[in-house]
């Protein structure tokens, strides 16, 4: 009884902590592709066999109520820490390679995610290249604001350098 409230509190501490759970079916798979799935995964998640009751009651403790009717099965959820949408296309990659792994769903952001939703998820860009573009549309902002900030002081010179013509012409 001591274990299962332990691994309870555990459970409740990762649900917590995350940035995201992502849940899955891992049934038909090796340990060594489990094994294989944690490596790819591991720089922005944790991924662990769960016990299905242990973790209803975790996900309930910490709020999550969503996850009951997928917790069926054998589970295993990827407790993200990291960028969400590189976990997301890490196990759409690995089920796609082993497609005895089965996405089921999960919770971002305060809101349940269906398995199409966590595809959906995968489709995104990363948040570097994201970030990335964004400064590029502040700079191409920033250099057109530059641009029409000179422009009437380039017209400006222009015309009286034709006017200067003009006067040294006429005289």
């Amino acid at each position: 009884m001591a274990q299962k409230d332990q691994a309870v509190a555990e459970l409740t501490k990762h649900f917590e902590n995350s940035a995201a759970v992502l849940l899955t079916e891992y049934r038909g798979l090796t340990v060594a592709e489990l094994k294989e799935l944690r490596g790819s995964i591991r720089q922005d998640a944790e991924y662990a066999v769960v016990k299905n009751t242990l973790t209803k009651i975790a996900a309930n403790k910490a709020g999550i109520g969503s996850l009951d009717d997928d917790l069926k099965g054998p589970s295993a959820i990827a407790f993200v820490h990291g960028d969400p949408v590189a976990v997301a296309k890490g196990l759409r990659a690995f089920a796609k390679a082993h497609p005895l792994l089965v996405i089921k769903g999960g919770f971002f952001d305060g809101a349940p995610l269906t398995a199409e939703e966590v595809n959906q998820l995968a489709d995104l860009e990363s948040r570097e290249v994201l970030l990335a573009k964004l400064a590029g549309a502040f700079k191409a902002s920033m250099f057109q604001a530059a641009y029409l900030f000179n422009a009437p002081l380039s017209k400006a010179v222009r015309t009286v350098d034709a006017l200067r013509e003009k006067q040294e012409s006429a005289a």
